[in-house]
């Protein structure tokens, strides 16, 4: 079957569009991406690009303060915004009849947002909650996310904390955001996407209606985060107050996820044969055969994969009682990799994993939100919002070979492994 029609366009001002449409049900999705994340930050603002994502949503040229909420809901639809490693994200789905409004307020908001005292200081509170809720008082707060990139990762765009030191937050003026705005809020450094019902020539005058005047500004020239894979294990260690047992976080270098996005599938399909469901290798190995750990995962990506540009990272976590000591949860996760690299997995064994991943990437594509989000991340990090179509079937090529030679790729000398302790054992040898 071929793959839905795409209709990809630049606009004068340099906004990239991707349109996607879809007459199965009478709703449009609508989403602009920004080629600005964790890692875009400046040393001494760490957390500022989650914030500015907050301060975007607090009015902006021609909308009051909470307007942008109000003008979503009362046509029954609903929005959000995200920030990840490489990009921020913002989105609407709406009834197709509101299609034109959704994406008045995104032109609005990429024209000129609210940035005023009172919203910088009411957002900077509303980010400090949302980190003490989330990582200060949570069992395994910020785990693996934001304590195994400075044990992996030595420059500061790659291991920082994309969440945000208080004290940075706290010294955010009006002046950076400001600056942030205007170096990477530009139309040039942005994806807009339009799926669901809605007639093509329609959807490009709308855009060219509201985005069309939107000044040009031009991209900012993105920097290599590249660094040098490590040569040894790296080890980190951090107290938990709130954790109840021991974890471990193993972190390892992926393969390029744009120059080589086969190679970086063979990772996606070993994690599913590391620890999907039951009868998955570390799960029988680690779980229920010695048993070793109470949970353990392994996945591509430090929140999913596709998220990121060079360099990502696999990880493999593990929860295990205090009376095991790491040594041996990390020999057995040894032995294990280690078979795998000698024994490419059977067809039997990759079918199942490969299914399941198609499966999952069928159903979540099935969501309009999920499809137009990945549309615009796929356009903005791969040039190219075709390959989202293409995944399921890229992922069930990936042969046993493949994944045996990711495996062996994964050594004890080129990884950080991250040590959670409970507050309780602190002091204790784990």
């Amino acid at each position: 079957m071929a793959d839905p029609e795409l209709f990809r366009f630049t606009i004068d001002n340099g906004l990239r569009v991707v349109l996607a449409p879809d007459p199965t049900a009478p709703v449009v999705g609508v989403s602009v991406h920004y080629d600005v994340g964790f890692r875009s930050e400046p040393e001494g603002l760490t957390g500022f690009a989650h914030l500015f994502e907050h301060l975007m949503f607090q009015g902006s040229e021609s909308l009051e303060k909470l307007a942008h909420f109000r003008h979503v809901q009362s046509s029954g639809g609903t929005f959000n915004g995200s920030t990840h490693p490489d990009y921020t994200d913002y989105y609407e789905v709406l009834p197709a009849a509101a299609l034109e409004r959704a994406l008045f307020l995104e032109a609005d908001r990429m024209r000129a947002p609210k940035l005023t005292a009172e919203n910088l200081a009411n957002q900077i509170e509303v980010v400090k909650e949302e980190i003490r809720l989330n990582v200060r008082n949570r069992p395994y707060g910020g785990f693996p996310w934001i304590l195994l990139p400075p044990v992996l990762y030595s420059t500061f765009a790659n291991a920082h904390d994309g969440y945000g030191a208080f004290e940075d937050l706290e010294g955010a003026t009006l002046d950076d955001c400001a600056a942030f705005f205007d170096t990477f809020y530009s139309p040039a450094n942005a994806v807009l996407t339009v799926a669901g019902d809605f007639e093509v020539e329609e959807a490009k005058a709308l855009v060219q209606k509201h985005f069309g005047d939107v000044p040009h500004r031009p991209a900012p020239v993105r920097p290599s985060f590249a660094e040098p894979l490590p040569t040894t294990q790296l080890l980190g260690e951090h107290t938990d107050p709130h954790a109840p047992l021991p974890a471990l976080a193993v972190g390892y270098r992926m393969p390029d996820p744009v120059n080589d996005l086969d190679g970086y599938l063979a990772y996606l399909v070993l994690a599913g044969v590391l620890t999907d469901g039951d009868g998955s290798r570390l799960q029988q190995r680690l779980v229920h055969v010695e048993p070793l750990v109470v949970d353990v995962g392994a996945g591509a990506g430090l929140f999913g994969p596709f998220e990121a540009r060079d360099p990502d990272t696999f990880t493999i976590t593990a929860i295990h009682p205090p009376d095991v000591p790491r040594e041996r949860v990390l020999a057995a996760l040894d032995e294990e990799l280690e078979k795998l690299a000698s024994t490419p997995p059977d067809e039997q064994e990759l079918k199942k994993v490969t299914a399941r991943w198609a499966a999952s990437l069928h159903a979540e594509h099935d969501r309009l939100v999920s499809r137009t989000l990945a549309l615009g991340a796929f356009e903005l990090l791969y040039g190219d919002a075709s390959l989202v179509y293409q995944l399921a079937d890229r992922l069930s090529a990936v042969s046993g070979e493949a994944v045996s030679a990711a495996a062996k790729a994964l050594r004890p000398d080129a990884r950080a492994v991250l040590v959670v302790k409970p507050a309780s054992t602190e002091g204790t040898e784990q």
